[in-house]
Order: C-alpha cells, then sequence, then structure tokens
C-alpha cells in the first residue's frame, strides 16, 4: 500500500461525509454558496489560505517553487428531481448525477494528505475547485482571471467519476492519448419573417419555410464538406415558430448543437452554421440572428503526460487495472485548460452495472461506489507528487 492510499483511508469517513454533504445540497452553474463555503472551510482547517477566482472558483497550492501541477474538480449539479432514493439524496430540483460531488470530495481528500507531506515536494501542487462544468463555462472563467498564473502551471490533472456501464471497474482508469473527447457547441438560430394572413401568403415572409431550409442546409455540411474519415455531428434538435394555424410565420427558432473532433473542424463548422444560416435567409428575403450559446474546445491528452500517469499508476492501482482507450464523444470544459498546458482527463471507475449501478452519468438515479474516493484522493495525490519528482530542477 502506498504512502497515500494508506492515508487516505485513515480519512476516509471524512471524505465520504464531505461527499455527502455537498450531494444533499446540489447548486448550479456558478451559483456554489454552500458548496463553497464547505471547500473553503475544509482546506482552512487543513492549514491552506483558499482564494476565490473568477465567478465562483476556488484555489488553494500546497508546495513552493517549480515545477507546478495543477488538480481540477468540479463543482457544479445538474437540473434535475433525483430519483436514487438515498438517504442523503437532494430534495431541491437539482443533483449531482456527474458525479461532481465526489470530484470535489476527492480533490479536498488530496488536498488533505498533500499538506501532510508538503515538506517532501518538489514544486508545487495547485487546486482548482471549478464551478459551472456543466454549462461549459467554468475552467474559462477561471483561466481569464488566472488560475494557470501565479505560479504558473506547467501541467494539468482532472479526475472523473465513471460508472453505469459494463466497463467501469471500480478502481479501474481509463485515460486517451492524444484525443479524447469530443467538441461541444449550442447555436439558437432566430429567424424573423414577416406574418401575413394565410389567404395573402405572398405578402409576408414564412420564418418557418427559412427554418426548415435552414435544418436540411446545415445537413450538407457532414454530407458534403467534411471527410468521411472525420466524425462529427451537426443536430437540429428543436425547432418552433409560428402564432396561429391560418397566417404565415413571422418568427422561428432553431436549436442547433455540433461535434467534432478536432479544433480544425469545429472551427469549420461553427463558421459554415453561421454562413449557411446566413444565407438561407437572405435567399428568402428574411433576417436571422445566430446565438452561439455554449461551447468548449475537444479535449486532448498530451501524449507525454499520459505516459507519465500510466508509468504513476502502477504503484497505486496495478498495472492491470490502467486501461488506456479510445476517445469519447463527450465532452469537458477542462478542455480549455488543455488548450493551455500539457493536461489529461482520467476516468476512474467506480462501479459497473453487474455490481448494481445500473444508472450512468447524468441519469437522475445514478450511484456509484464511494469506496472510490480515497483511491482517488491518493491517485490525485501520488501522480502529482511523482510528477514533480521527475521534473524538478
Amino acid at each position: 500500500m502506498t504512502y497515500y492510499l494508506e492515508k487516505a483511508l485513515e480519512i476516509k469517513d471524512e471524505i465520504i461525509k464531505n461527499r455527502r454533504e455537498i450531494h444533499q445540497n446540489p447548486e448550479l452553474g456558478f451559483n456554489l454558496e454552500k458548496t463553497i463555503a464547505l471547500v473553503v472551510d475544509r482546506l482552512e482547517s487543513y492549514g491552506y489560505e483558499p482564494k476565490i477566482v473568477g465567478k465562483a472558483g476556488v484555489t488553494a497550492t500546497v508546495g513552493s517553487g517549480s515545477p507546478v501541477i495543477l488538480l481540477r474538480g468540479d463543482m457544479d449539479a445538474l437540473p434535475m428531481d433525483e430519483t436514487t432514493g438515498l438517504e442523503f439524496a437532494s430534495c431541491n430540483g437539482a443533483t449531482h448525477s456527474c458525479g461532481h460531488d465526489g470530484h470535489t470530495s476527492m480533490l479536498l481528500g488530496a488536498a488533505r494528505i498533500l499538506k501532510q507531506n508538503e515538506a517532501n515536494l518538489k514544486g508545487t501542487v495547485k487546486f482548482m475547485f471549478q464551478p459551472a462544468e456543466e454549462i461549459l463555462g467554468g475552467a474559462l472563467d477561471m483561466i481569464e482571471n488566472g488560475i494557470l498564473e501565479n505560479p504558473k502551471v506547467d501541467a494539468a490533472v482532472a479526475l472523473h467519476l465513471y460508472a453505469g456501464d459494463t466497463e467501469s471497474r471500480m478502481g479501474d482508469i481509463y485515460l486517451s492519448r492524444g484525443q479524447a473527447m469530443s467538441s461541444a457547441d449550442a447555436f439558437n438560430i432566430k429567424v424573423k419573417g414577416k406574418n401575413s394572413h394565410g389567404s395573402r401568403p405572398e405578402e409576408g415572409i414564412d420564418a418557418i419555410i427559412v427554418a426548415c431550409n435552414i435544418v436540411i442546409g446545415l445537413q450538407t455540411i457532414l454530407a458534403r464538406e467534411i471527410s468521411m474519415f472525420d466524425s462529427c455531428v451537426v443536430l437540429a434538435g428543436k425547432i418552433y415558430g409560428g402564432d396561429t394555424v391560418n397566417t404565415t410565420s413571422g418568427h422561428a427558432t432553431v436549436e442547433v448543437s455540433a461535434r467534432a473532433n478536432n479544433e480544425e473542424s469545429r472551427d469549420f463548422i461553427i463558421k459554415r452554421i453561421k454562413e449557411i444560416s446566413e444565407g438561407i435567409a437572405q435567399t428568402y428575403r428574411a433576417e436571422v440572428e445566430i446565438e452561439h450559446t455554449m461551447g468548449a474546445p475537444s479535449m486532448f491528452n498530451d501524449v507525454d503526460l499520459v505516459d507519465d500517469i500510466v508509468e504513476f499508476s502502477k504503484d497505486i492501482i496495478g498495472e492491470e487495472k490502467i486501461n488506456v482507450v479510445p476517445m469519447k464523444s463527450g465532452t469537458e470544459d477542462f478542455a480549455y485548460v488543455g488548450l493551455k498546458v500539457p493536461a489529461v482527463m482520467i476516468n476512474i471507475g467506480a462501479g459497473t452495472i453487474e455490481d448494481g449501478y445500473i444508472h450512468g452519468m447524468h441519469n437522475a438515479g445514478m450511484q456509484f461506489n464511494e469506496d472510490v474516493l480515497p483511491l482517488g484522493s491518493s491517485l490525485y495525490a501520488d501522480v502529482a507528487t511523482k510528477y514533480l519528482e521527475k521534473y524538478s530542477k
């Protein structure tokens, strides 16, 4: 048993208690008053001087000098009614069905055991308690407010719980070399036409006709403009408009999402969504307003850092439990960190369907095996410590 795993198991009850308190009081987006208060309170009790970064982020550091490795855990929940039936279930219309309660408690556990070993650290560990991952805005807000500076970060690692799948074996880790997750973007395309009575359609500009043609036009991006070897998605998931059955519509809206596996394709798709929508609207003498409502880049795991983590993790979890896997189609705004510094997203198994964890992430009934929490804390701490040892000058 490694030093950090032994120390994490000693505080297992505390890590689980933190997780359950966060779980019972889920908060959304940047509105994380209770969660931030808990994080700050725990960090201060461990001997840290935490600081607020941006709208609702929290940071602290342990150790000193270079190199600097950042450890990230997200804090926000999802807007849905929990159905787990747990005794500590939430009841406020939000729930931690993506495991962020676990991420925060694992990172707090890591902060405590790293503080106990501060004298032996060969550099600095910086903690990033992040808001608003679910709306893909928190990482960028913290970056814009200096999370990667003072001290300047050299590398970054994030853990994400993985449960409710056939492959999400308890205590295994899963990571991709290179491309790890897709980008995601969302758009509201608002068409402004002109109302007219159904008996005089020539006097109007039918916004619904324009919107329908935009939906059809957007499909040509994938069919004719993207290589068959480049996996992307452009999806018109919602369309609505009109006022009454006997008039042409003066307004219509198409809500579109897009995913890509690399930034070149992502940029191209964003550009073409705007060009096609504007071109079709002009053809029909309508106006169009395109709102890019949400977005995050594709996650690229730094290959050298992946190789380091694979080597670092052998002692703590065993080589047989390390899985290097193909990329996943989900999205993480930790990708913004990866655009700035070498970064790796690690999924850590927390229970399979066969184990009884039948609901996956973003399901209101999602549960995971809490035994994973001290393991995650020790993995955070062990990877960070070994990184500092390897790259200290």
